[in-house]
Order: structure tokens, then C-alpha cells, then sequence
């Protein structure tokens, strides 16, 4: 392995050195496979990996074109992912993307083309062999940048075609320092908490800040630690019975709730719950979640809950 350091966007990454060095010297011999899936859990930053390995194969030379490619502006880019209640990567999508690669012509800026596929473990079978025709004759340029939490959860036809690399969260320290920079009003202290919090996973840590949702999901979150610290039953389950028929925002609260829990098993006394209430209330979360993903009773899934966790 090459010990230069990587320069562009890919220097931008957190943590992840053996990762960036070896797509730094794939791409500067011009030896970058054509199809590449990042693998990482969600929040650890596959997808930003992503747009900084576009970044770098577009613009070499830096500039705002690059910068575009980080915010996901740039035309020479082209993204697909799920959509719909089943979130599913739809083979409309991919023929649309296909006939948009095939017969548009190239910005002289841009040294090819990229597409990204974020959420791969999407591609149903109609949508997986659409993608498939394009990635057994690529067009000439053409750099394709999958993304999945899981390896296992891409169809084995699409993995087979593609050199996997392993997005991992940043060292804490790491993490929190790209908190600071993104999020200037935070302090040292709250950096730091966020960053133990997610383990690294800047993502899901810069979500629980800026995105309303996970916001509002880890609010409710802490408020049910502290039911479940109380054991106050009724309380929990007046908060709990908000979600009866928002299945989306019950799955939201469960996963922030697993992450306080986990959080608090790794540190007791973090964000005032002390171990064996962190254990209690993990189970009865993750009991929860697979209540809820074997499509079972909404309202009796959180009840359960409700009982289990503070009782």
C-alpha cells in the first residue's frame, strides 16, 4: 500500500485511512475499477465517501465543480435511489438513468461521468437486471458508486460486479471535530457527546441536529430514558401511544431509544440512565422493533413497550 497521503476530497472523509489511501492510489494510477460499493452502516458516511471519490475522478484538480459533486450538485452526476412506501429502487428509475448516460454528451469540465446508486440493497429483480446492462458494458467514463449498509443485502448478481470497500464511523475524537466544523454553534462538550452517542457515525450524528424528524425521534427518545428510569408506566405510555398510527415515527423513537440505551450501557450515567435501566429498556426496544417488522399489532407493540421498559 502506498504511504502518500490522500489529497482532494477523499482528505475530507473522517477517520477511514486505509480506505482513502487505497482509493487515492487506485485513482491516481488510473487503476479505479469502474463499479465500487462503499459498504457501512447507516449514518457512517458511505454516502459522502461516495461523492468525495466522485469528486476526486471528476474534477482532479479540485474546485467548485468538486464542491458541487460534495453537495450533490454537479450535472455530470446522476442519483438514484428507493422510493415509495416500499422503498424500493423502481426499474423505471434505472432506465431513465441508463438512456440519460447513453445519449448525453459529457461536460468538457468533467473527466466522465458518475452514477450513484445510493441504498442498493434496494434493487428489486426488474431494477437489479436493468443495472446489470449497463454495468456489464459500461460506457465509456462511466464510474459507478453503490452505496448499502449491508454486503449481504445486495443481490449477489450486482456485488459480483463490484470492488467492495468497507466504510467504517470515525474515531470519536475525529467525529467531533467535524461536528464542530459543520455545526459551528456547537461546544466542545456537545461535540463530544454526539460523537459518543452515534459511535463515530457522523451522519446520524449531524441528523439528530439538523434533520426534524430524528430530531423530534430522539427528543421523545430521552423522554421515554427518563420514564423508563422513573419507571413510570403511565407516562410511557401516554408518549408511546402518540405513535399508535405513525409506524414511521415509532421506528424513528425505537432507534434513537436503542442508541441511548447502548450509549448508557457503554458509559452508565450518560444522559442521566444508569446501566441496568439502559438493559431493561434496550430489550424492551428491541423487542418492539421486531414486533414491528414482523408487521404485528402497532398499538400492542407499544403498549408492551410501555410495560416492559418502565415496569
Amino acid at each position: 500500500m502506498s504511504s502518500e497521503q490522500p489529497a482532494g476530497m477523499l482528505a475530507r472523509l473522517a477517520g477511514n485511512d486505509a480506505l482513502k489511501q487505497d482509493l487515492s492510489t487506485a485513482l491516481r494510477a488510473g487503476r479505479l475499477p469502474h463499479s465500487i460499493l462503499l459498504v457501512g452502516e447507516a449514518g457512517c458516511g458511505a454516502g459522502f465517501a461516495a461523492r468525495c471519490l466522485a469528486a476526486d475522478y471528476l474534477y482532479p484538480a479540485g474546485g467548485p465543480h468538486a464542491e458541487a459533486v460534495l453537495r450533490g450538485e454537479d450535472s455530470e452526476c446522476l442519483s438514484v435511489r428507493g422510493e415509495g412506501a416500499s422503498g424500493q429502487i423502481k426499474v423505471e428509475r434505472i432506465r431513465d438513468v441508463r438512456e440519460k448516460i447513453q445519449h448525453s454528451a459529457l461536460s468538457a469540465d468533467a473527466a466522465g461521468r458518475v452514477l450513484f446508486i445510493y441504498g442498493a440493497g434496494s434493487l428489486n429483480g426488474s431494477s437489479a437486471n436493468a443495472m446489470l446492462k449497463i454495468m456489464e458494458e459500461p460506457p465509456e467514463g462511466v464510474l459507478f458508486l453503490l452505496t448499502a449498509t449491508s454486503a449481504a443485502a445486495v443481490l449477489p448478481t450486482i456485488r459480483s460486479r463490484c470492488a467492495a470497500y468497507t466504510v467504517t464511523p470515525a474515531p470519536q475524537p475525529e467525529c467531533a471535530a467535524a461536528l464542530r466544523r459543520a455545526l459551528p454553534a456547537l461546544d466542545a462538550r456537545q461535540a463530544q457527546d454526539l460523537a459518543f452517542l452515534y459511535d463515530g457515525r457522523i451522519g446520524a450524528a449531524l441528523d439528530a441536529v439538523n434533520d426534524p424528524a430524528v430530531k423530534a425521534a430522539r427528543a421523545a427518545a430521552r423522554e421515554l430514558c427518563r420514564q423508563a428510569t422513573a419507571r413510570d408506566t403511565y407516562r410511557a405510555a401516554a408518549l408511546l401511544a402518540r405513535y399508535e398510527k405513525d409506524k414511521e415515527g415509532a421506528a424513528r423513537l425505537l432507534a434513537q431509544t436503542l442508541q441511548a440505551a447502548s450509549a448508557s450501557l457503554r458509559r452508565p450515567g450518560f444522559d442521566g440512565m444508569d446501566a441496568p435501566t439502559a438493559a431493561r429498556l434496550a430489550r424492551a426496544a428491541g423487542a418492539a422493533a421486531r414486533r414491528m417488522a414482523a408487521n404485528g399489532n402497532l398499538r400492542l407493540a407499544l403498549t408492551l413497550l410501555a410495560a416492559e421498559a418502565a415496569g
